[in-house]
């Protein structure tokens, strides 16, 4: 594995002495496979020099503070201040710059760019943004920034210098190139001040050289406590470090009772109140529901018990596959219904959140946040399926998030590593130097730009500031420019690359000049057609003709740490000519923006979409370890900015740290109106999944999730009594004070077995405790049994370095999973093309349980295919997934004794409910088959059959009001899912049980593609997909189900009418089953007609004419027994019966 010996791990639990072992080789280390790891760097004129320790650990650098400090409780900024001397920053920054590349057998470099897009970039940070020039001679670098973009000049004579130059003038004689005096070691000029002693050094009110703005905090508000609001307004003030003052007790003399004490209150002194609260359905509507399912059951066993007693002798065929099909029905209808027996309602309370978690206090006066932090990942796989536009939307709106920015990590999984790919998001990276703040200042929702911009309405309703009008026609303007650009990548790429390989084929033809004789002949010149990067050198990833080494399978492991964490405080923009906007009293910091491109090689399995997602768990664990995580596909944006915090509600409050994940609903854009397909599935994400959230936790779909990092891992739930440590405190007591090693958590993994279960890497390792640490809920009651102490997680974050950085690309390496536990019990669970449903099984399984968040604004969106074809493709898949299921060790038959029972017949139903598509599609050929044979399920249509059918009904009925009462689904959404419920029934799960059943039995693997996420070629139709018709052999059975209803219908009713003696009671009961059937094909056959005009009513007619003439000739062939001839006027006719 890549990393180094030499190093300490920065996510290690160090002991007050001690320190890591500095022996080991320069420029290299081996690891316990044996593996020999390089770290080159490339400077800015093109050298490559060794990555060693001492590039990393300079004298003075480190101090001893630093070195020997504890985590077991996470130091606070009283007792630990941010290392930020300028070679830190240096470090950080020269990482932020740097495409790191390695895998499996190769070394791992870090490629200095001098510039990732051939725009300027926005960003003062990022590589190719405008900077002053070095001033070392036969040196082109760039001199050093700071997150204001404004040089950074380690020394008090401002000499000019980029970073190369000064690690070298440090490393050789230490002294400045400029002055020739030796640099400080001291911290850098924005260092944090020391906050010991809980106050800062402000005057006081009685001083007499105080402002005169200072004379309102003598005054009290009508409570007697300090008024801070009007301390604020009259002072311009704020609660970050260097204008804020809190008075000692008694200062003003008062009398104990009524004056403000001891400063500000801390969050302890405040009346405890939860962060969520559970809200159950009213009696009123959930009793009647209960008593209807069952009445509902016991009325069906009884009817099922009179079919099987009354068989119909005339036709026993017919009444046997009635039969089966409706004992099938009965027993898929209890697995469906009985899991929603106990629905719940949550809510959360963000202001609590905001007290107890970013509120300023005298242990913390720079108001740092006490969150967790959170690592976003965003996978996509083909830039020419999911459009980098729509993935770049989305990265925005992350980016841009209503939360802590030091504590939230954004990931962007590559796995087709495309060029295209990595340079659209290094323009949406510089963008996001405009829109967030933006965003910011003017409380923008949603925060995808693309969707604000095309919101209907007033974008004025609720803004307050006088220039919003100016900042948005400016940010628009700048919004427009960005979308040409990514449109513009591709042919901007080709034309590149193109150039750069003629020159290349220039320079051949030359050399082959200069070596061989003139009068030789020359061969053909075979140059590679490369892909180029901006900066003139090799794209590592896939190129657009693939080679060997740089195709979709086959290529090195990429990361780019595209913008580097942010400071821990917040950084405040100005009117400054070179911005655009003016960012005063506005944080202009941006969350770290990491993009991400796992190595592939020949001959390995890449897993798909686990396999990237578990790679994103690894890399994110060695960079930034956020204890929670949350994953979206590319094209769902987070459409409420607050969401997670909605989530964090949960996890952080009272219980939460039995939580697996937080399941957030589904929301689509660009669906109908009418919602044809049931795209918008709000039964299934309005009613199922509240229904679940009652019992052990709705089940994981795939995206909108927020996960505890912890559970990922495969571990059991926190068992605080159980829990054994070696003082004699009780576990509530220890818990809240230190960092458990892994161990703990579960007794047979020894240390000596932690490379088995999660690989090699050391850090990775390591970072699991404190995760865990992190992910606590605050311990700021009695009852909360299991938690950290308020306060832990204010310390700020270490800053990158380059091992750390080489760590995470070998995480990310073809070979890291070999002989690990990832992927069989560590984070997403392989051998399904629903990997999400199985991790979540697995989860619960172990004892976990889920919450299910819905937000009153809609947490994220997306899209979803609206065209047939594609929407019959995704249930394909997610119904071939089910029956994967059914047949694996993940069946819920074999779940443990820690899964619910009813949480239990949920994951039954998931995997057994494409199999009723073999039982649904028999039973909608019975009214057919009734109809030509003139028989019916039953022989004689009796009271006792009609009143159980009337009573079925009626509590169908009722279920079905009381359902769209508790979970808010509306009566014509609920219509549209049983519709498409025997469309895809009766065609992609039939589908999916015939090809879940070859690969059990043959072994056939099944491959999906990617839905294409692009419009149709009416381009001013948003809704041009919806009116494609494209075949697949997914149409074939509803067609035949709905041509054979029909013929039936016209045979019957022509039978009947020349009938002597008409049987309309049996023609009436199979008509009604048989409208029944074509009544939920309807949107089908709407689907199959397309855009209304396109087809020629000559088809209808057409189709009409063959249905009549085949049952015509139906009855004259096969007439029905007792048909008499007679004789009329010396001649013969035939009667039809």
């Amino acid at each position: 594995m890549a990393s180094l010996s030499t190093q300490p791990s920065k996510k290690a639990i160090r002991t007050p002495g001690g320190g890591a072992s500095n022996s080991g080789s320069q420029g290299g280390t081996r690891n316990s496979s044996g593996q020999t790891v390089k770290f080159a760097r490339r400077t800015s004129s093109g050298r490559y020099v060794s990555l060693s320790r001492e590039d990393l650990d300079m004298s003075g650098e480190l101090s001893g503070d630093y070195m020997n400090y504890t985590v077991h409780i996470p130091p606070t900024p009283d007792n630990q201040p941010m290392d930020t001397s300028v070679a830190a920053k240096a470090e950080e920054q020269y990482v932020s710059n740097s495409l790191f590349t390695g895998g499996f057998n190769s070394v791992t470099r870090a490629h200095l760019m001098d510039k990732v897009i051939e725009s300027e970039v926005s960003h003062p940070q990022m590589a190719g943004a405008k900077g002053s020039a070095c001033s070392m001679p036969a040196c082109d670098g760039k001199v050093m920034k700071d997150e204001r973009g404004a040089d950074v000049t380690p020394c008090d004579c401002r000499f000019k210098i980029c970073r190369d130059c000064f690690l070298d003038a440090q490393k050789d004689t230490g002294l400045c190139p400029g002055c020739k005096e030796p640099y400080k070691n001291g911290d850098y000029d924005d260092d944090v001040p020391d906050f010991s002693s809980g106050a800062l050094s402000l005057p006081a009110p009685d001083d007499s050289k105080a402002d005169r703005r200072n004379m309102s905090m003598m005054k009290r508000n009508q409570t007697g406590e300090f008024d801070h609001n009007k301390w604020l307004f009259e002072t311009k003030g704020t609660y970050g470090y260097g204008n804020a003052y809190w008075p000692q007790d008694d200062m003003y003399g008062d009398d104990g009772h009524d004056g403000f004490q001891g400063g500000m209150m801390e969050s302890n002194d405040k009346p405890w109140r939860p962060l969520s609260r559970r809200i159950p359905i009213p009696q009123g509507i959930i009793s009647p529901y209960r008593l209807l399912i069952v009445i509902r059951g016991v009325v069906l066993g009884f009817f099922l018990t009179w079919r099987i007693q009354h068989p119909n002798e005339d036709a026993i065929w017919l009444w046997f596959m009635s039969i089966c099909c409706e004992v099938w029905f009965g027993f898929s209808w209890i697995l469906d219904q009985i899991p929603k027996l106990c629905p719940i309602n949550r809510s959360t309370d963000l202001e609590v959140l905001r007290e107890k978690f970013d509120m300023p206090s005298p242990s913390n006066p720079t108001g740092r946040s006490d969150l967790p932090g959170i690592d976003m990942f965003v996978s996509t796989a083909d830039p020419e399926k999911e459009p980098p536009l729509v993935t770049a939307n989305t990265i925005l709106s992350i980016l841009a998030v209503d939360y802590p920015v030091e504590k939230l990590a954004c990931y962007i999984s590559d796995d087709g590593g495309a060029l295209l790919t990595f340079e659209a998001m290094a323009e949406a990276a510089s963008f996001a130097d405009l829109w967030v703040p933006f965003c910011r200042k003017h409380d923008i929702e949603p925060r995808n730009p693309d969707t604000y911009f095309s919101l209907k309405g007033d974008p004025t309703k609720n803004k307050l500031r006088s220039d919003f009008v100016k900042d948005r026609r400016r940010v628009k303007r700048e919004y427009d420019e960005f979308k040409v650009r990514i449109n513009g990548l591709p042919d901007s790429i080709r034309r590149r690359s193109d150039a750069f390989n003629a020159r290349e084929e220039m320079k051949m033809l030359k050399h082959m000049r200069e070596t061989q004789n003139v009068g030789d002949a020359l061969e053909p010149i075979k140059v590679q057609k490369a892909t180029w990067m901006a900066d003139g050198t090799h794209w590592p990833g896939a190129w657009a003709v693939s080679a060997r080494e740089h195709s979709k399978g086959d290529h090195a492991g990429i990361l780019q740490v595209m913008l580097k964490p942010p400071s821990c405080d917040s950084l405040m923009g100005g009117a400054d000519d070179d911005k655009l906007l003016d960012f005063t009293d506005v944080d202009i910091r941006l969350p770290m923006f990491v993009y991400m491109s796992r190595e592939k090689r020949p001959g390995y399995d890449h897993n798909k979409k686990a396999g990237a997602m578990n790679a994103l768990v690894r890399a994110s664990a060695v960079l930034s370890n956020g204890p929670f995580i949350l994953n979206l596909d590319c094209d769902h944006y987070i459409f409420n900015c607050r969401a997670i915090r909605e989530g964090m509600c949960f996890m952080m409050d009272r219980g939460g740290e039995d939580i697996c994940y937080i399941q957030f609903p589904q929301r689509f854009e660009g669906i109908d109106p009418s919602d044809r397909y049931a795209n918008h599935n709000t039964v299934f994400f309005d009613g199922n999944m509240r229904a679940l959230d009652g019992v052990q936790g709705p089940v994981y779909v795939g995206t909108g999730c927020m996960f505890r990092r912890f559970a990922l891992y495969g571990f059991d739930p926190p068992q605080p009594d159980k829990l054994i440590h070696n003082n004699n405190k009780t576990a509530a007591d220890s818990e809240t004070q230190t960092i458990l090693s892994a161990t703990d958590f579960d007794p047979e993994l020894d240390v000596n077995l932690l490379p088995k279960r999660f690989g090699n890497s050391t850090i990775l390792s390591e970072s699991i405790p404190v995760a865990e640490f992190q992910g606590r809920p605050l311990a700021d009651h009695p009852a909360v049994k299991y938690g950290r102490p308020p306060g832990a997680l204010r310390v700020p974050r270490e800053p990158l370095d380059a091992a750390t950085v080489a760590e995470s690309v070998s995480v990310i390496s073809c070979w890291y999973e070999d002989k690990t536990e990832w992927g069989d019990r560590v984070g997403w669970i392989y051998g399904s093309v629903t990997e999400d449903v199985v991790t979540g099984y697995r989860m619960h399984n172990r004892g976990w349980r889920s919450v299910y968040c819905i937000t009153k604004r809609d947490a994220f969106r997306g899209s979803a295919p609206i065209n047939l074809t594609d929407r019959l493709h995704q249930v394909l898949r997610w119904a071939t997934g089910s029956v994967e299921i059914f047949f694996s060790r993940n069946n819920a038959f074999l779940a443990s004794r820690r899964l619910k029972f009813l949480q239990r017949l949920a994951y039954l139903n998931v995997g057994i409910y494409p199999f009723t598509s073999m039982f649904l599609i028999v039973y909608c050929f019975l009214p057919a088959l009734s109809l030509f044979s003139g028989q019916f399920i039953v022989q004689n249509l009796e009271v006792k059959f009609l009143v159980y059918l009337l009573t079925i009904t009626i509590c169908l009925i009722g279920l079905a009001i009381l359902e769209v009462k508790w979970s808010g689904v509306g009566l014509e959404q609920w219509w549209r899912n049983e519709q498409f419920w025997l469309i895809s029934g009766t065609s992609a799960h039939l589908a999916a049980v015939v090809q879940g059943l070859l690969k059990v039995i043959a072994g056939i693997e099944i491959s999906f593609t990617l839905t294409t996420k692009s419009a149709g070629d009416e381009n001013d139709d948003i809704y041009a997909d919806l009116y494609l018709v494209k075949w697949t052999a997914l149409m074939i059975p509803p067609i035949v189900i709905a041509m054979v209803n029909i013929i039936g219908i016209a045979f019957a009713f022509s039978r009947t009418v020349y009938s002597t003696v008409p049987e309309w009671s049996k023609f009436i009961g199979g008509t009604f089953f048989s409208f029944w059937v074509l009544a939920h094909l309807y949107p089908f056959a709407k689907g199959l007609m397309g855009r209304r005009g396109k087809t020629p009513t000559i088809v209808f007619v057409w189709s009409g004419l063959i249905a009549i003439t085949i049952s015509l000739l139906w009855v004259a062939i096969n007439p029905t027994r007792g048909a008499k001839t007679e004789v009329v006027g010396g001649g013969t006719t035939f009667t039809f019966p």
